[in-house]
């Protein structure tokens, strides 16, 4: 083990495709891990292995990363524990989010192995101005769902950015155009490896060409200055009723609405008894 890295828990960003950007904290760490925790543990194995390491290897998903927490937590007070993501920065749409906040909590020491993120790549590839971005992970599948969550996040920044499915890229772009009044876009396909696309232009262009699209996809839109001006009351209604069906309690559901739409809460509430 190298001695000049301490025991804790690291965060190391691994390659989103292309292998030569991991960089050399990343090998040391992975080669110097103990246990390393990934959700795809054949994936990540190879890279460790490719990276020289030889730690024990951790299944990490949103089914069991409670159950893992204690054991982790341990390992990382007299050892050096490597939290990976399949691809790309960890804690990003990906269940480590609560094993880095129990680290905090236990008084574990948390590294940062920056490094490849598809987020950062698309928007730096955007050409959009990124001071104010509003991330949404992978959008809902259901076409309601899905519509509220973009209408009441154009409200919240000028820019967005999320993750989609190929085989639905083609059916949300359509639905920036109805709902967003034909954003500028860029869809980024395959970030660094073989067959990289990124490409800009309207939503409306963009659509027919990514109707049959292979490969992970990053989106980012800018949002016309008409969709964040002012609250849209549809949207927070539409948003309201899809978090009620989710289970959510009306105080909490009114606060998260008023504060991504800007609707006000007195007005929430009696469009919660409404639905």
């Amino acid at each position: 083990m190298t001695t000049s890295i301490e025991p804790g828990l690291y965060v190391v960003a691994t390659p989103i495709g292309n292998l030569g950007d991991l960089s050399e904290r990343a090998i040391a760490t992975l080669r110097s891990a103990t246990t390393v925790a990934a959700e795809d543990t054949r994936t990540s194995g190879m890279l460790v292995k490719r990276a020289g390491g030889s730690g024990r290897m951790l299944s990490l998903t949103e089914h069991n990363v409670g159950q893992r927490i204690p054991a982790l937590l341990e390992a990382a007070r007299t050892g050096i524990v490597a939290l990976v993501s399949d691809a790309g920065t960890p804690v990003i749409a990906d269940p480590g989010a609560r094993l880095v906040e129990a680290a905090h909590a236990g008084g574990v020491r948390v590294v940062p192995i920056p490094g490849p993120s598809a987020l950062a790549a698309a928007v730096s590839a955007s050409g959009f101005e990124g001071s104010d971005v509003h991330f949404l992970g992978f959008l809902p599948k259901t076409r309601g769902e899905r519509i509220a969550r973009l209408r009441a996040a154009a409200l919240s920044a000028p820019v967005l950015v999320f993750f989609e499915s190929p085989q639905r890229l083609g059916k949300t772009l359509l639905e920036l155009v109805s709902e967003l009044g034909d954003p500028e876009t860029v869809v980024c396909r395959e970030l660094t490896k073989l067959h990289e696309e990124v490409v800009r232009g309207a939503a409306s262009e963009l659509a027919p060409r990514f109707q049959t699209a292979r490969g992970e996809c990053t989106v980012v839109v800018r949002c016309p200055p008409a969709a964040n001006a002012q609250a849209d009351t549809a949207g927070a209604s539409t948003l309201l009723a899809a978090m009620k069906r989710a289970g959510a309690r009306r105080p909490a559901a009114a606060a998260e609405v008023a504060r991504l739409t800007g609707a006000r809460r007195d007005e929430l509430y009696e469009a919660w008894e409404a639905l």
